[in-house]
């Protein structure tokens, strides 16, 4: 039964900086905002593998912000599961969902086919989250929306995708009905990002729901273009391989405009550099066929995709681990949750003169935060991996807002929300971007708990 109020649920991201989900109900319309994976721990992890929260017939249409997947992972779920309506999304999202989706489902069905081997799971033989063909059957769901093109659902429900920068296609997504208006941030890209346009500064709403991933940091001002040349300056001359962990859409392509820009000006030695990802590649193409969306010449692009050799095949990737340095590696993925990345690290990990650089934010819970964090041993492939190498993380390389950069984002609101809720955060995170939007900004603002319902027109 449908709420009579119009109403917000919080079905993730609430406690967590992934399973990004909000649900809202409104004019006899149910619309759900995201739907993504849960990553990270293994509390988070398992909530992936409960019942959703609502029968996934019962939702009228999905609206995606970007096409990562902590904020679409589960739409392949969704639809298997009864959601039968459509999946709005932004060209690019659309496009690079064709690319994540079914690689996750792949993943989904090899970690399933390990699980069996080890005995590991409650289920014999244990069952992927779902399939490669679950996901290719749910992007026929998908209908593409531009931006700034108010879409009507019915009930009085109007969805308009506005730029978010962050990654192709990310849109921060405005929900108006009748007089009143709930905004989601999205993922934030950066106002000084070298790929990506900045976002777009925040108009009036009534809700205002913004993510937190750095909400409790600031960027490095040191200069990631300069910090990269001393790193592969350093390990290049003793001979050593440096792997970066990249996430495949988004970061790969920012090491990729780097490396370029360094080798032009003979700032690094010209040692081989290998894209080991084929979804990096293909994500590539794509980004060509969308220059509207961001800040890089024609001419710039085709050079920084000049410099790396494109390593598609399993054999390929292989015989990489028997190659040694000096060499660069980019390959997924970001946080070393799953992907080549893995096996390069279990090949070159153990030795002192290699490194491993990760670019980005890291989720607890996973390989990439246990090294951030200092820790020298990982668990890959059923085997224990002590990590002698170098590790630098990058977080100078991150595509996230930084907390100045969403207050500053903010800051630009006309007049301000009636509440502000902080979610897609760790809760120290959260927690200390609630404190700076109320103290810096004088608005109402709470950090909401899991699975909690809120009366849209009367906030508490």
């Amino acid at each position: 039964m449908k709420h009579q109020q119009p109403s917000l649920k919080f079905l993730g991201a609430t406690d967590t900086v992934t399973g990004s989900r909000y649900l809202i109900d409104a004019g006899g319309r149910r619309l759900l905002v995201d739907c993504g994976l849960f990553q990270g721990y293994k509390r988070s992890r398992e909530r992936n593998r409960g019942p959703f929260p609502v029968p996934p017939g019962s939702i009228d249409a999905v609206v995606l912000t970007h096409a990562h997947l902590d904020h679409t992972g589960y739409v392949p779920a969704l639809v298997r599961d009864g959601f039968g309506g459509p999946v709005y999304a932004t060209d690019g999202t659309t496009d690079l969902c064709k690319l994540l989706l079914p690689d996750s489902g792949h993943l989904q069905e090899e970690e399933a086919r390990y699980a069996s081997h080890r005995g590991s799971s409650a289920h014999d033989p244990a069952v992927p989250l779902y399939t490669a063909a679950d996901a290719v059957a749910s992007l026929n769901r998908f209908k593409v929306r531009g931006f700034d093109d108010p879409l009507d659902l019915g009930g009085g429900l109007e969805v308009t995708f506005v730029p978010a920068g962050h990654i192709l296609g990310a849109a921060q997504v405005h929900v108006r009905f009748g007089s009143d208006s709930v905004h989601f941030s999205g993922d934030l890209g950066r106002a000084d990002d070298p790929f990506m346009y900045p976002p777009r500064p925040l108009g009036e709403t009534g809700i205002l729901v913004t993510e937190s991933t750095y909400g409790n940091r600031k960027h490095s001002t040191e200069d990631a273009e300069k910090q990269l040349g001393e790193i592969i300056n350093r390990v290049a001359k003793r001979g050593g391989v440096i792997m970066f962990a990249a996430f495949a859409v988004g970061r790969a392509e920012t090491l990729m405009l780097y490396l370029s820009r360094l080798l032009r000006k003979d700032a690094i030695p010209r040692i081989p550099v290998y894209l080991n990802s084929p979804m990096a590649i293909d994500a590539s193409e794509m980004y060509q066929r969308h220059p509207e969306e961001h800040r890089l010449q024609r001419e710039e692009y085709t050079q920084m995709y000049k410099l790396a050799k494109l390593t598609r095949t399993v054999d390929e990737s292989k015989l990489l681990n028997l190659r040694g340095g000096p060499m660069i590696i980019i390959s997924a993925s970001g946080m070393l949750t799953g992907g080549r990345i893995l096996h390069h690290v279990a090949a070159y990990g153990p030795d002192p003169k290699n490194a491993i650089v990760l670019s980005g934010y890291q989720a607890g819970g996973t390989r990439g935060a246990t090294l951030a964090a200092g820790e020298r041993e990982l668990r890959i492939y059923g085997e224990d991996v002590k990590v002698r190498a170098e590790v630098i993380q990058m977080e100078s390389l991150s595509a996230h807002a930084d907390a100045d950069g969403i207050i500053a984002w903010m800051k630009a609101a006309a007049k301000e929300p009636r509440m502000t809720y902080i979610t897609h955060g760790d809760p120290d995170a959260s927690d200390a971007l609630r404190i700076r939007i109320k103290r810096e900004l004088g608005w109402r603002a709470r950090v909401p708990e899991h699975l909690e319902s809120i009366d849209i027109e009367d906030p508490r």
